[in-house]
């Protein structure tokens, strides 16, 4: 079997599908390794790393696509609009397309990698239960958000995070507010400790506060009635616009009382709710930061300008997108482990299985024999009844 991995080609995507040393473990499995010249250089990975790992480094993409069984990528074409329909065109069928894919959002992009006969996994798809924790992508990318974000915000913020005693005086500690306490809301909360701020943390699911304040952050409780705020996969669920707007009249006050913001909420294959409004942002002293983590899904602040930062008020609002590319080596080891580990799973007897009864494999292929196999997708794709 020969996995080829491509260099992204998405504009500023720095990541690579596969490191080194995940070469190294593929090869302990028999399987051959393609890597197209310069697949790792932005996240410090040169060719040669590879050769020494026993990959052969190829010069041209068409060769990769031409040769692999299996494509592994960061972004596949459902992930990559801006240039993912040239390798989409070199697909073929039998081939197996391993990657990020969207396909709750790139409905079209998931009917034409069916329609070439490529049976293709989405990672992001990945079940949150205790057998997949290592090949969960969307929680190792989240780690490296959340820690970046804090890092963003304490570069931006006209004062420091640690309290400081000093001949001179003494310097209040910063205070942070972070919104969204999932994997990526947890290590922005763990980070902003580490830099000594006092820390609160909100989410509308009440069960993740024993999480928060076990990182010695206070969670906030806004007396609201959540009780289906998570699904059956541990994420967050889209709410109704009565609750959206209840939540921001209670949380305006919480805002307001911070020096920094930092947004995670994100719900799968959905736009990201609006939490900071407009107004809420003009009850914030000027010179505080808002990091917006949901940006690429629209924002949670509702003046969130995707990959820029807007200043209203005095208030810095700050929409970075693909921010897990400013620490590329390290999020490019994590993944690497990820899919390595997932591909793994997948290997009976020197190939590839499809065991169906298995939610891990279920729940991530989205692609078969010239369908579209995902439950969820198809639902989404089916025409809708007029009223």
């Amino acid at each position: 079997m020969i996995i080829g991995i491509p260099k992204e080609t998405s504009p500023g995507e720095r990541r690579v599908a596969l490191v080194p040393e995940g070469v190294a473990s593929l090869r302990k499995k028999g399987v051959e390794v393609l890597v197209e010249a310069g697949a790792g250089e932005g996240s410090g990975l040169p060719d040669a790393e590879y050769t020494k790992k026993e990959a052969s480094v190829v010069a041209s993409r068409a060769e990769i696509f031409a040769r692999a069984d299996v494509i592994m990528q960061v972004r596949t074409p459902g992930a990559n609009p801006e240039t993912g329909e040239a390798d989409l065109k070199m697909l073929r069928s039998g081939q197996i397309l391993i990657g990020l894919a969207e396909p709750l959002i790139a409905l079209e992009t998931a009917k034409a990698v069916a329609a070439a006969g490529v049976t293709s996994f989405a990672l992001e798809l990945m079940p949150r239960i205790t057998r997949a924790q290592s090949m969960d992508v969307l929680s190792s990318m989240a780690n490296i958000a959340g820690y970046k974000g804090v890092l963003m915000a304490a570069n931006e913020l006209p004062r420091i995070f640690p309290m400081m005693m000093t001949a001179a005086g003494t310097l209040k500690p910063a205070k942070v507010l972070v919104i969204g306490v999932g994997v990526a809301g947890l290590q922005a909360i763990a980070t902003a400790r580490r830099l000594g701020a006092v820390v609160q943390g909100y989410d509308v699911r009440p069960v993740v506060k024993e999480q928060v304040e076990s990182l010695g952050a206070k969670f906030v409780d806004l007396g609201l009635e959540t009780a289906q705020a998570q699904d059956a996969g541990g994420y967050a669920k889209e709410q109704s616009q009565d609750f959206y707007r209840r939540q921001q009249e209670a949380l305006g006050k919480v805002v307001a009382a911070n020096d920094v913001v930092i947004t995670t909420a994100l719900v799968p294959g959905k736009r990201a709710p609006v939490l900071v409004s407009a107004e809420m942002v003009k009850l914030m002293a000027p010179g505080s930061i808002v990091v917006d983590l949901a940006a690429e899904r629209g924002g949670n602040c509702e003046l969130t300008q995707p990959g820029e930062t807007a200043v209203v008020g005095g208030v810095r609002i700050m929409g970075p997108l693909n921010l897990l590319s400013t620490v590329p080596n390290h999020a490019s080891q994590l993944y690497s482990h990820n899919i390595t580990t997932f591909f793994t799973h997948l290997i009976r007897s020197g190939e590839i299985s499809y065991d169906l009864e298995d939610e891990i494999t279920q729940q991530t292929l989205v692609t078969r024999e010239g369908q579209v196999v995902h439950g969820r997708v198809k639902e989404l794709m089916a025409p809708k009844a007029s009223a």
